[in-house]
């Protein structure tokens, strides 16, 4: 039993090694801390009785839920699509890994790009009215009112692009919007919030980075 978790740590500390000359924000023995959190997730998975690929957009979900205080599952759903960039229904270790270092450490470039790919719905290259208005409809109506709620949120979405739309064509080019979050950066999650705060990203980094290291 001995040589065998032997063995796993070497493969994950030769992993690890791969991995973290690929990744930015995290260092060797953190890259080792989030594959080895990767694969206890991972054993969650398959103790359900499922095959395991990599974590699907249920469990990632619910780590989202659970450790980042996340509820709107649109959103949840954009983040998980927004991680998993081959597009195969599954978040894999080194998409994991690579999703986290922007997710938990990006600069504000990086969380530019990310913010603006979960937006992109239709992953077009722009934000069209139709998907500011879905987004903005998503996260602001959560109970039902008399009035027509919809009208609301097309002068939000025209007020947004008068803000935002740079270059006048009636949608946000990336360009828009990151020219628009440099000038003002409360507006990175202007279509709903798709990343951790403070408080939910250290205790994940304590829980994932610093009990394990105690173990």
């Amino acid at each position: 039993m001995s040589d065998m978790s032997s063995l796993n740590r070497k493969l994950v500390q030769t992993l690890a090694e791969t991995i973290s000359k690929q990744v930015d924000h995290f260092n060797k023995t953190e890259v080792e801390c989030l594959i080895r959190e990767f694969n206890v997730l991972l054993g969650e998975c398959a103790a359900s009785g499922r095959a395991v690929n990599g974590l699907d957009k249920e469990k990632f979900r619910s780590i989202l839920h659970n450790n980042f205080g996340m509820t709107d599952d649109m959103i949840m759903d954009l983040v998980f699509r927004t991680f998993d960039r081959d597009n195969d229904s599954f978040v894999s270790m080194k998409e994991w890994i690579e999703g986290l270092s922007v997710f938990l450490r990006g600069t504000l470039d990086e969380r530019i790009k990310y913010c603006f790919q979960v937006y992109d719905l239709n992953s077009d290259n722009y934000i069209s009215r139709e998907e500011m208005f879905h987004l903005l409809k998503n996260s602001l109506i959560r109970q039902p009112t008399e009035e027509d709620p919809d009208e609301g949120i097309k002068d939000l979405v025209e007020i947004t692009l008068k803000r935002m739309d740079h270059d006048h064509d009636g949608r946000l080019s990336f360009s828009d919007f990151e020219k628009a979050v440099k000038e003002e950066n409360l507006l990175l999650e202007a279509f709903g919030t798709c990343l951790p705060d403070i408080m939910s990203t250290e205790a994940f980094e304590q829980h994932v980075f610093q009990e394990q290291l105690e173990l």
